[in-house]
């Protein structure tokens, strides 16, 4: 399909493509063979292969596994005795129907920590990529299918093999499920990663299917029952010594997951934010030091691409190195064979960098910062590019191991153009693969650590030892093994173990054996370590409705000076009933100096009880002056609107007119919340809100719609105030206020007024709307334009008065970019999407390979870095943020000084030529008939968030979505070219390639 070249809004420059064309050099070809610049790159044996590296002081690597004892490894996991269980993805990249992956079973028979014996445990798998050890046997995770085997007999292979779960998506190689781990909920968590799925238990098929797009998963051993869980990181799970669960994806390497999606499912009402969030202090995709050559082909490529020969993201412009691009296996590390400072550090590998990198973590409120901890180099590097580490592990004699893949390439094959890929073999290393381990200098091997022999007072015992591992698989035995003789040794180490992870570790040993009392958990509530309190708040949940002592002790730590605890507090109380609840949730609103994670705790414990905690709230005058307490009180009341009759309604409204006239600000803001949440049911409380009274006899609705007009339009007031006053427009009839919106839309109103006059219209569905909007567009600077074109295709019949205007040439279909043209040619409303089609079809449009040739020359001229930031700020800033200005809606631009100029080029003028699915656009149709668009943010159990340029963001609750899907078009759009000039063009280059 032809597209648009041209981005809406780009008006002070255009380039005619002839002009530029002449006097330019021939066009790049591409050669028939590029043989000779891809030299095959030979391995290195396992006894060379250490001589490759280079490793902090102190630290010596040790290889304990290598072929032909273990090939193509990418996950592991230990049993109780010790064994290690590998997961061999053989079949990577390309043989999915060879099912040649296994799982391999390695021993350290003699002692010293080298893994001298091996045996295929399970063969004839397609791309296995997970396993995890549980009830005598394993879980694998093999695309589609979560399979358990297990050996009964002995002999050192499964005899025993089950498909526990199926549906999982392969539709990419390397977005496949995995990460199997144990968390402190006795239950087994996974990633998802980006394929999702719609996951069937086959063991319980009368159950429904659970969708996991988005989103990961847990799995209860005993009974077999899968649950979505928060997350949605790509490759890489892991959990710290108290339970917080972090994810990775390629580009974005270290990710917190701050809720779980059990706790938003509660409030339907709650359209909460991305459960991920992005940690890393130097970015997303931070600068990585590798120590390796970067690979032939991966430089052909990087040409290939920025001369536009082939369709793909240009990394680097001949350097496709110095940052993440790959990033996996995020591991925290919780052994005790390292020096006391890598504890709880977070090692990260980047497989296409050869490399492991390390984060220090520090807790800052209920969030956490990841910095890196090795400045100038990496914690682990080779000078060898088989080098493929892809997973880590904490091992049973307390090291860190590290999963070397082993192959010599690492990439997926749809990224490979033809005339590389015939040179390259993507097989090669399929028969090699090590496991490394990395131990301090002098380390002496420990005894035998196996346990799976221990008694239940042993076990106990060992959920006190400083290695993480013992704690984990102590744990697990205990619970699996059901013995209620552990109760009494659990119930003395949840009171008296003297360490704080022992006495977590205890306290869900109790849960599940269903020993754990209101008793015990009186006791860890008043703990002196906060974690202990975090964790028995949450596991008193089950047991608050039979004691009242545990609802009175939950309420009083509303106190707590720790903000985890508030955290899970506020969590927690939900599953109270509303009048236990309400005041401990309201004292921790007030008291949160407006929390954004706090506020959405609380409301999720809101599913029942939101009339109460917000009339609680209201009764505090010093709750009400807060700063952040007319944003948080107006969304309770938008839903409170959308739960309660008008007859219910009425004593807030009462109360509304009653706050006094200094807090009109407030007033305004929560009768606007009360009609948004209405709904249907508007028109009968704005008559509600027009007969309530003040003390002065004058009507709400009247003072709130005088207020919105005297704010809007008073140029004196704050853009703030001002902003406040334009939403409240909406309150008023069209008929009163079209003039005033029409002429907030000027160009000599403040920017964020225009756009607040531009969603306050959007409210309306007066036909006249688009009238007022395409009058004032040939003015309208190029963010204006976006979001004007984005409130008239929200409304099919809004669209029918947009493509009229186009066949009247009253509207140039010029101001159209591909993205916008690809919606309206595929609108839901066939005669909608017929006309487009006839109308658009007939422009001339570029293709994106020309734009980027001609724009080559801007590749000869000296750019200037000021001149650069000045473009940058005006053209860019709307999805993109630097030096702490503009919106970070498109991708992290730290690290970008890294990329070449002719990549930095194909990114700025072809951004579809290959889409990262982070950055895709999607579209969503409402109940209501609204067609929304944006990339997709995030995704709860409840609501989905749509994010567009000028950190415009759209939260659609899930039952108020009719259809939704995606454009196949990136977020960022096309047509920059409208904007930056050749000159221009190398000034933006500069600045870019100046951040450091």
């Amino acid at each position: 399909m032809r597209r648009v070249v041209m981005l809406c809004g780009m008006l002070s420059f255009l380039v005619p493509l002839g002009d530029l064309a002449q006097g330019q050099e021939p066009e790049p070809q591409l050669k028939e063979d590029y043989a000779e610049e891809l030299p095959r790159i030979p391995p290195t044996s396992p006894q060379d292969a250490l001589r490759t590296f280079d490793l902090l002081p102190g630290l010596k690597l040790e290889q304990v596994a290598s072929e032909p004892n273990v090939v193509d490894p990418v996950a592991l996991d230990f049993d109780e005795y010790g064994r290690m269980y590998v997961v061999e993805m053989r079949g990577y990249s390309e043989d999915e129907e060879l099912n040649i992956g296994r799982i391999r079973r390695l021993e350290d028979t003699t002692g010293d920590g080298k893994y001298d014996k091996s045996e295929v445990f399970l063969d004839g798998l397609s791309w296995p990529t997970a396993v995890v050890c549980t009830g005598g046997g394993i879980l694998i995770g093999a695309s589609p299918d979560i399979l358990f085997a297990k050996d009964t007999t002995g002999d050192g292979k499964a005899d025993q093999t089950e498909v526990v779960f199926s549906g999982f998506n392969r539709s990419n190689v390397q977005g496949l499920l995995n990460s199997f781990q144990w968390g402190l909920d006795n239950r087994i968590h996974g990633a998802t990663s980006s394929s999702g799925g719609t996951v069937q238990s086959t063991r319980h098929p009368s159950r429904e299917a659970v969708r996991l797009n988005r989103r990961d998963f847990v799995i209860e051993p005993r009974s077999m029952l899968l649950s979505p869980a928060s997350g949605g990181g790509q490759h890489g799970m892991s959990f710290d010594n108290f339970g917080r669960r972090y994810v990775s994806s390629n580009s974005d390497h270290i990710q917190l997951v701050m809720f779980e999606d059990r706790y938003i499912a509660r409030n339907p009402y709650l359209a909460a934010p991305s459960p991920t969030k992005s940690i890393a202090s130097d970015g997303p995709a931070a600068t990585v030091y590798r120590t390796s050559p970067v690979e032939p082909w991966r430089i052909i490529r990087t040409r290939l691409r920025a001369q536009g020969l082939v369709p793909g993201v240009v990394e680097g412009g001949g350097k496709p190195a110095g940052y993440f691009t790959g990033a996996t296996g995020v591991t925290i590390y919780r052994g005790d064979a390292l020096p006391p400072k890598y504890h709880g550090n977070a090692f990260v590998s980047d497989a296409g960098g050869n490399l492991v990198h390390r984060k220090t973590l520090t807790p800052k409120g209920v969030e956490v910062v990841a910095d890196r901890a090795d400045p100038g180099r990496e914690f682990l590097s080779s000078a060898d590019i088989w080098f493929r580490p892809v997973q880590m592990a904490n091992s049973p004699d307390g090291s860190l191991l590290v999963i070397d893949m082993s192959r010599e390439v690492i990439e997926h094959p749809h990224s490979l153009p033809p005339m590389i890929k015939k040179h390259l073999d993507l097989t090669s290393g399929r028969d090699r693969g090590r496991i490394y381990r990395v131990v301090p200098e002098g380390f002496q091997q420990p005894a035998d650590r196996a346990i799976g022999d221990a008694t239940i007072n042993r076990l106990v015992e060992l959920l006190a030892n400083p290695n993480g591992w013992h704690r984990q698989t102590a744990a697990r035995l205990i619970y699996e093994r059901q013995d209620q003789a552990a109760l009494a040794p659990l119930k003395e180490m949840a009171h008296t173990g003297k360490v704080p992870e022992a006495r977590v570790r205890a306290l869900y040993g109790l849960s599940g054996l269903e020993g754990l009392t209101p008793e015990v958990l009186l006791v860890a509530l008043a703990d002196n370590h906060p974690a202990v309190r975090e964790h028995a708040i949450r596991l008193a949940e089950p047991l608050v409705a039979t004691s009242p002592e545990l609802v009175e002790r939950l309420a009083a730590l509303v106190d707590d000076d720790d903000p985890l605890v508030r955290y899970q507090l506020a969590f927690t109380l939900g599953e109270l009933p509303a009048e236990h609840s309400a005041h401990p949730l309201a004292q921790l609103i007030a008291k949160s100096g407006g929390d954004s994670w706090l506020q959405l705790a609380a409301q999720s414990s809101l599913g029942e009880g939101a009339s109460e905690v917000l009339a609680i709230l209201l009764e505090s005058p010093l709750y009400r002056q807060q700063p952040a307490a007319s944003a948080f009180l107006a969304k309770l009341a938008r839903q409170v609107a959308a739960e309660a009759t008008p007859e219910q309604l009425q004593p807030l409204v009462e109360t509304l007119a009653k706050l006094p006239d200094t807090e009109s600000h407030l007033t305004s803001q929560l009768v606007r919340g009360l009609i948004e949440g209405a709904g249907s049911r508007r028109e009968p409380l704005r008559q509600q809100l027009a007969t309530a009274k003040g003390g002065d006899g004058s009507s709400l609705l009247a003072r709130v719609q005088a207020a919105g007009i005297r704010q809007a339009t008073d140029e004196n007031l704050s853009e703030t105030q001002r902003r406040a006053g334009v939403g409240l427009l909406a309150l008023v009839p069209w008929t009163q206020v079209k003039e005033d919106l029409s002429s907030l839309l000027d160009y000599r109103q403040p920017q964020s007024i225009q756009l607040e006059a531009l969603a306050t219209l959007s409210r309306f569905d007066e036909p006249e709307v688009v009238l007022v909007v395409t009058d004032r567009f040939p003015e309208m600077p190029p963010k204006l334009r976006g979001e004007s074109l984005e409130l008239i295709l929200s409304r099919p019949q809004w669209v029918g008065q947009l493509l009229n205007a186009i066949e009247t040439e009253n509207f140039a279909a010029t101001d159209l970019d591909a993205a916008r043209i690809e919606r309206l040619r595929n609108h839901p409303d066939k005669s909608l999407a017929a006309k487009a089609e006839k109308l658009l079809a007939s422009l001339e449009l570029g293709r994106r390979a020309d734009v980027v040739a001609m724009y080559q020359e801007a590749l000869k001229l000296e750019g200037d870095v000021d001149r650069g930031r000045a473009a940058f700020r005006k053209t860019c800033s709307a999805c993109h943020r630097l030096e702490d200005f503009g919106s970070e809606i498109g991708k992290n631009l730290k690290g970008v000084a890294e990329k070449g100029p002719e990549a930095l080029l194909v990114a700025i003028l072809d951004p579809n030529r290959e889409i990262d699915p982070l950055y895709l656009n999607y579209i969503a149709v409402t109940d209501d008939g609204r067609t929304l668009t944006g990339m997709l943010a995030a995704e709860t159990a409840t609501s989905i968030t749509l994010k567009r340029a000028e950190n415009a963001t759209d939260v659609i609750l899930r039952g108020e979505i009719d259809q939704m899907r995606a454009t196949g078009l990136s977020l960022m759009p096309e047509g920059l070219e409208r904007e930056l000039d050749p000159q221009a063009m190398a000034d933006v280059i500069q600045y870019l390639r100046s951040m450091q």
